[in-house]
């Protein structure tokens, strides 16, 4: 810079001093302006460079970020589905693990009422136990009562079996008594009756045909029946004051028909008619004296036949009374 001298000078006549000093301090301003000018277009040029350099960076790396972000959504997608698979597979494991609690629950359940149940049975078993105890004991004394109970039914049944022969003599005495007396009372009868064909001795029995006391298809008897029975009601009474009182002796009297059927409004059937003729014998020797506790009455209708055959003898053989002396 040019030096400007600081003299007084006359105003009119020194100003180009000032004016040059003037253009040269613009001419710098200028200069220096361009200077300005040039390093900032020179910095603009170089920030515009970095920038496009930046810009183009940013781009690849947008355009990276778009392909990561396409790929991350697609890889999104994919998880998104793995994710649903895997919640319904959580699901169903949280599923199973409930049903698995559920069923572990009752089986703690189960297991406690089995435990209370085992409990219970103990109990029971223990209880089972004393009693089987008690029951020994009962057995082991019922034993000792048997043992002794054995010896005394040993005695009492050698008493009873020499009671028992003791009776059977004496019923075989008294069957023998009794025999004795039969044949006394039927060998008395056929002395008084007489030797009729019609009147006979079977085994045991004293036997008279039905038309030697009752009309055909009656059990009223006849004049000459009551005569005969009257001879019999003698002979009983005689022999009866024989016969031992401690004899339970009785005379039975059997009424037997042929097996011709009746039905009459008297007589239904055989079994009245015969029943009823030896009951009418029976009321004849009661009003004779006989004891009414030795008489004992029964009809048999047709059907204990001597003669099984079916000619007019065998019927007239089968229409019968019977008098049999035996126990009662």
């Amino acid at each position: 810079m040019a030096y400007v001298s600081r003299r007084p000078r006359r105003l009119g006549i020194d100003i180009w001093p000032g004016f040059v000093d003037a253009l040269s301090q613009l001419v710098m301003v200028i200069v220096f302006v361009l200077l300005v000018f040039t390093a900032g277009q020179f910095y603009l040029t170089d920030a515009l460079s970095g920038r496009d350099a930046a810009l183009q960076r940013l781009s690849a790396q947008v355009n990276q970020l778009a392909d990561m972000l396409s790929m991350s959504q697609s890889s999104n997608t994919e998880m998104q589905t793995k994710l649903s698979a895997l919640s319904q597979q959580l699901a169903a494991a949280n599923e199973a693990l409930a049903q698995a609690q559920t069923a572990n629950n009752q089986s703690t359940q189960r297991a406690e009422t089995a435990e209370q149940q085992a409990a219970a049975e103990q109990t029971t078993i223990d209880q089972l136990n004393q009693n089987i105890a008690a029951l020994r004991d009962q057995l082991q004394q019922l034993a000792a009562a048997l043992d002794a109970s054995d010896a005394k039914n040993k005695d009492q049944a050698a008493q009873i079996a020499d009671l028992g022969q003791k009776l059977n003599a004496a019923l075989l005495s008294q069957v023998q008594q009794l025999a004795k007396y039969r044949s006394e009372f039927f060998g008395r009868l056929r002395e008084l009756l007489g030797n009729r064909p019609d009147i006979t001795i079977v085994g045991d029995r004293f036997v008279f045909q039905s038309e030697v006391l009752f009309p055909p298809a009656n059990a009223q008897l006849s004049d000459d029946a009551k005569r005969q029975l009257a001879i019999v009601a003698g002979a009983l009474k005689d022999i009866a004051t024989k016969i031992p009182g401690d004899i339970p002796w009785v005379l039975a009297v059997n009424g037997y028909t042929d097996k011709r059927p009746i039905n009459t409004p008297q007589f239904p059937s055989n079994w009245e008619l015969s029943s009823a003729r030896a009951i009418s014998v029976i009321n004849y020797l009661i009003a004779q004296g006989v004891p009414p506790d030795r008489l004992a009455a029964a009809g048999y209708a047709q059907y204990d036949p001597i003669d099984s055959g079916d000619s007019e003898d065998a019927y007239r053989k089968n229409r019968r009374i019977e008098l049999k002396l035996t126990e009662r």
